[in-house]
């Protein structure tokens, strides 16, 4: 009898670990092995259990999944990720990509795909979420700088130019240019406006 797929789940939401798991333990072919809820534990685990598949959400605190995607690939090589998130952002995709993640699902898909999905992606295939993947390729990539980024995420919480630049270590005029780089490339008016384009697009 051939063994059974050995799957990692990590989700900050121990309600949707839950689901996965049950819904996962009802095929024959795949065993949840364990369980994180971080970014970090997620690491931790993937190189103690060595897992087969990590299915791995994306926005955690601390760690996120991107991050981790790239940390549990380095900790683990032999664990292929499977990004399973409710935020069906083309940014996200690719950054998923880009950090070694084997495919990307959205939550809402239906328990039979996922299944499927965690076979494909341990047979070496890549499984990415077809109206994703068009949104994506039409996108373009992220077109913001680490530090635009960096700069936007922190206006988005409210802080003034002031306070972003005490955090950051740059000038204020240095932050206004960086914001206003960043208000041109999300064809934005203003940065709250900038920060929900680029978030919507999982840029930041």
């Amino acid at each position: 009898m051939t063994a059974p797929i050995r799957v990692l789940l990590v989700d900050d939401q121990a309600l949707i670990r839950g689901a996965l798991g049950a819904l996962l333990d009802l095929e024959d072919d795949l065993l949840v092995v364990g369980e994180a809820a971080d970014g970090a534990q997620a690491t931790a685990e993937a190189a103690r259990l060595r897992p087969d598949v990590c299915l791995m959400d994306v926005q955690m605190a601390g760690v996120d999944g991107i991050q981790a995607t790239a940390a549990v690939r380095a900790a683990s090589p032999g664990t292929r990720v499977l990004i399973v998130t409710t935020f069906a952002r083309p940014g996200y995709l690719r950054a998923a990509l880009e950090a070694g993640a084997s495919g990307f699902m959205v939550k809402d898909a239906p328990a039979d795909q996922l299944a499927g999905a965690v076979r494909r992606v341990h047979a070496g295939l890549r499984v990415v979420d077809p109206a994703l993947a068009e949104a994506s390729l039409f996108d373009g990539a992220n077109p913001l700088s680490e530090r635009e980024q960096q700069v936007l995420r922190l206006a988005a919480d409210g802080r003034s130019v002031a306070a972003i630049a005490a955090e950051v270590f740059l000038s204020s005029g240095t932050v206004r240019n960086h914001l206003s780089a960043a208000i041109g490339k999300t064809s934005a008016e203003n940065r709250a406006q900038a920060a929900l384009v680029a978030r919507d697009k999982g840029w930041i």
